[in-house]
């Protein structure tokens, strides 16, 4: 008896409906997808794409503006550093605005590491030293009050 039922697992099922349905679920070419689309949907989706762009030009304030807001609505740390990535992605330096609601929504919830990392983000993005040494003397009394060391004042041997 067990035997049997061997032989017939193995065989698998033998019906045209199961050999239908894996022939229905083989990936077809896409104009034949399209001719199976419901006539009614193929009318609204385009299948080219918009070569411009809905979006204007934004001028530094507008960016600031956009971004001290955002960092003044921030909930949580996914958040602070989601918008930190968006704000330096940019080709441009955040103006110290900008940085000081980050570091304050950085105190708001809480996460010492990112207030930290925020000023070495700055060092990464300005041109040279000076610039970053105006960034600290701007910064200097909220990163006293807020207790927010720099990395080389942390760790002085690995700066060079």
């Amino acid at each position: 008896m067990s035997a049997s039922l061997l032989r017939v697992a193995a065989r698998g099922p033998s019906s045209a409906v199961f050999r239908a349905s894996l022939a229905a679920a083989r990936p077809q070419p896409m104009t034949a997808r399209a001719a199976l689309a419901a006539p009614s949907l193929s009318n609204t989706f385009s299948t080219s794409s918009r070569m411009r762009s809905e979006h204007q030009e934004e001028t530094f304030e507008e960016f600031s503006a956009r971004y001290e807001k955002e960092f003044d609505n921030v909930q949580d740390v996914f958040e602070l550093q989601r918008n930190l990535n968006n704000a330096f992605a940019y080709d441009l330096v955040p103006s110290p605005s900008v940085l000081s609601a980050a570091l304050r929504a950085a105190r708001r919830v809480n996460d010492f590491p990112t207030a930290v990392r925020i000023f070495e983000g700055i060092k990464a993005k300005v041109e040279n030293n000076g610039q970053y040494q105006q960034y600290l003397e701007e910064l200097k009394p909220l990163r006293e009050e807020l207790g927010i060391p720099l990395k080389e004042d942390m760790y002085p041997e690995e700066t060079k």
